[in-house]
């Protein structure tokens, strides 16, 4: 892998998170009031944008939201040594967190307002180890049907040279949001 292309990743991670903060995003919960009236992708925008909060845990993993359209989403972590499992290397729940993340917003981005989703499954492969000198990895997701009830999509993590680490597949139930 380039420097300059990891880099360019690190960068565009950088860039993202600071785009967010300087829109006045912070993490934390978006009042249902600042909800209603959005679609799933005016939500996911508004959160890239700063209008909204992120999610706190983005923070926590070391991720962003890099770019939404309607039924795709590219989210992107740096891991870290606070990832990792007993056996040094990154923990699968760092994966599962960056794909389930990726394909949950690109069922999202589906969704008309007053609709929301919850994963109800979720089938991860993680077919290489990463470490803090990795570097950037990027999930990016797309669906593969979104129907009222059900929706699923599928999510690979590569770095910045193309090389697979992970994959994934979720099925997300897709419901009404309860007025206020």
């Amino acid at each position: 892998m380039s420097a300059s292309t990891n880099n360019d990743w690190i960068a565009q991670q950088h860039a993202a998170r600071e785009r967010s903060i300087a829109g006045g995003g912070r993490p934390g919960l978006a009042r249902v009031e600042l909800l209603a009236g959005k679609s799933g992708l005016e939500i996911l925008q508004a959160m890239m944008s700063g209008e909204l909060p992120y999610p706190p845990m983005n923070e926590t993993m070391n991720m962003v939201l890099l770019e939404v359209e309607r039924g795709r989403a590219v989210f992107q972590g740096i891991p870290l040594g606070v990832h990792y499992n007993p056996l040094s290397s990154v923990h699968g729940g760092w994966f599962a967190t960056l794909l389930d993340s990726a394909m949950g917003c690109s069922v999202q981005s589906t969704l008309p307002p007053g609709r929301s989703y919850t994963t109800a499954e979720l089938s991860i492969n993680i077919v290489r180890p990463a470490s803090h000198k990795t570097g950037p990895l990027r999930a990016v997701a797309s669906v593969i049907h979104d129907g009222r009830q059900l929706a699923t999509a599928e999510a690979r993590v590569t770095d910045a040279s193309g090389k697979l680490y992970a994959h994934a597949t979720t099925t997300c139930f897709v419901f009404d949001v309860a007025p206020g």
